[in-house]
């Protein structure tokens, strides 16, 4: 059984306007049976802390085209994107890149 894992999650670049103007949120994610990926992240997100919009965010089961993710500081492509296996204490950043006009 994997362990609880605490979580810091910011949002920027305009992203946080879909979480009630929160960038940032301190969340433990509860224990279950295989331990948690960045895949499962979106979802619990997604049921959790997105307050509106959610087609602005996530897209099928990954995040939208123009939202840059971070996980410690190092962008999601290195880390394996959806495969990451999140270990306790990871700092995941999603920024916006879209601008409306």
């Amino acid at each position: 059984m994997a362990a609880p894992i605490a979580l810091h999650l910011e949002f920027g670049g305009g992203a946080e306007l879909l979480f009630d103007g929160v960038k940032e949120h301190h969340v433990i994610l509860p224990d279950q049976s295989e331990p948690w990926d960045m895949k499962q992240l979106l979802v619990w997100i997604r049921a959790n802390l997105l307050k509106e919009r959610p087609e602005l965010f996530v897209q099928g089961d990954t995040v939208r085209p123009g939202i840059l993710v971070l996980i410690n500081d190092a962008d999601w492509e290195l880390m394996g994107e959806l495969r990451y296996e999140l270990q306790d204490q990871d700092n995941v950043v999603f920024i916006s890149t879209l601008h409306g006009g």
